[in-house]
């Protein structure tokens, strides 16, 4: 999905609607800049390729 269609969504939002859908997309903006240790830790996630396990081999019970 594109910002434009999203962009046109929003404009059939219903005038009484606005005040929620503001509260739910304002959550999605970043206050703060990342701090350097968030940009490492975030880096180094995206490095780790340590072994994974699939949802069939855990005993959900």
């Amino acid at each position: 999905m594109s910002k434009e269609i999203l962009k046109s969504l929003i404009d059939l939002i219903d005038e009484n609607d606005i005040e929620t859908i503001f509260r739910v997309l304002v959550r999605f903006v970043s206050e703060d800049e990342p701090q350097l240790d968030e940009i490492q830790a975030i880096a180094y996630a995206k490095q780790d390729t340590s072994p994974t396990i699939s949802h069939q081999e855990i005993n959900w019970e």
